[in-house]
């Protein structure tokens, strides 16, 4: 996976994100805390900005598995995939 430059994109330089393959950007959010709805919200607000850059692209979240049931429903009715890594 490539690393990208997330200012490009309108977002926060602390916000990792990274090309997972051509045409399919990633965000990555590697922590040890679960991962709530309140945080998917978040994640679909940094969605919305990269997809005003480049509206084609496909969006993936890259995390752990520490992820509630909530946010991953939320997360697949807004067509983001979920790719889950280890820590």
């Amino acid at each position: 996976m490539k690393e990208l430059d997330s200012t490009k994109y309108g977002l926060n330089k602390r916000i990792e994100l990274c090309e997972v393959e051509p045409g399919k950007l990633g965000i990555v959010k590697i922590r040890k805390s679960r991962i709530i709805r309140k945080d998917a919200e978040q994640i679909l607000d940094l969605v919305e900005k990269i997809r005003q850059s480049e509206p084609q692209s496909k969006i993936a979240l890259i995390c752990t598995k520490n992820i509630c049931s909530k946010s991953i429903r939320l997360l697949d009715e807004n067509d983001i995939e979920i790719i889950y890594t280890e820590g």
